[in-house]
């Protein structure tokens, strides 16, 4: 049992759209898809809370954030990199 890897854990890429609070970003992640019906592409958007500990993460930048252990009510995710 322990030599067994966990499961993989999803990342996705946003972008920055709040940096004021204290090892924590919003990211906003936006998908694609096509309409079921009316075979349009939707665009659907969704904020994450990230944990960072990094205090240079500028409101814009696009970053690669990684699903975590809950680290608070709402924040279960952390930032891997700054993608640009």
């Amino acid at each position: 049992m322990k030599n067994e890897e966990r499961g993989t854990r999803k990342i996705r890429e946003g972008v920055v759209v709040s940096n004021k609070m204290n090892k924590t970003v919003t990211v906003k992640v936006d998908r694609k898809f096509r309409h079921p019906q009316f075979e349009k592409v939707v665009i659907r958007g969704k904020k994450y809370y990230a944990h960072t500990e990094l205090d240079n993460i500028q409101v814009g930048q696009r970053v690669r954030i990684q699903e975590t252990r809950p680290i608070s009510k709402l924040k279960r995710w952390r930032v891997l990199e700054i993608v640009t």
